[in-house]
């Protein structure tokens, strides 16, 4: 066997075993997410807010107790997180928003909020549905695209004008 061959085959085994690895981690970080999920469930409760303001920003910016703080571990500190400032009753509380419905949540609207201590897991709208549609911005490409159609478009209409005048 050639140094070649013994090099890629080491790189092989060694790929196999990570991999083997990556499973086995993922399957426990599923199993701990499923009874992490169920806790949040068992201890949601439904609440009205108004929603003053929303930004993702560090856990250490964003104005929540120190206990919340200490207890998260420290690579998660500097990550940043989808935060919500809303009035509940007659105190402004900072919450922790779940990532899937952040962009669904509306400014300066009330809503009832499915909330689990200081995590908001679920949004629905108090006075109606929640419709925070903004028109998306198109991209240079997309721009660029549509001026082109648009100007296939009027060169056939005038060749189909040219066509029709000679007849």
């Amino acid at each position: 066997m050639s140094t070649v061959t013994i090099v890629l085959l080491v790189i092989a085994i060694i790929l196999v075993i990570a991999v083997i690895g990556l499973y086995f981690l993922g399957k426990k970080a599923e199993k701990k997410k499923a009874e992490q999920d169920e806790q949040i469930a068992a201890a949601a409760q439904t609440i009205t807010m108004l929603i003053i303001d929303k930004k993702k920003m560090r856990l250490n910016e964003a104005g929540l107790p120190a206990a919340v703080v200490e207890q998260t571990p420290k690579l998660m500190r500097r990550s940043k997180l989808p935060i919500v400032k809303a009035k509940v009753g007659p105190k402004v509380m900072t919450l922790i928003c779940d990532a899937a419905i952040f962009d669904r949540i509306p400014v300066k609207k009330e809503v009832k909020a499915i909330v689990s201590g200081l995590y908001i897991t679920g949004v629905k709208g108090l006075h109606g549905p929640i419709d925070t549609s903004e028109p998306k911005k198109k991209g240079f490409w997309a721009k660029v695209k549509a001026k082109a159609a648009s100007a296939e478009k009027d060169a056939q209409a005038a060749a189909n004008e040219k066509g029709k005048k000679k007849k």
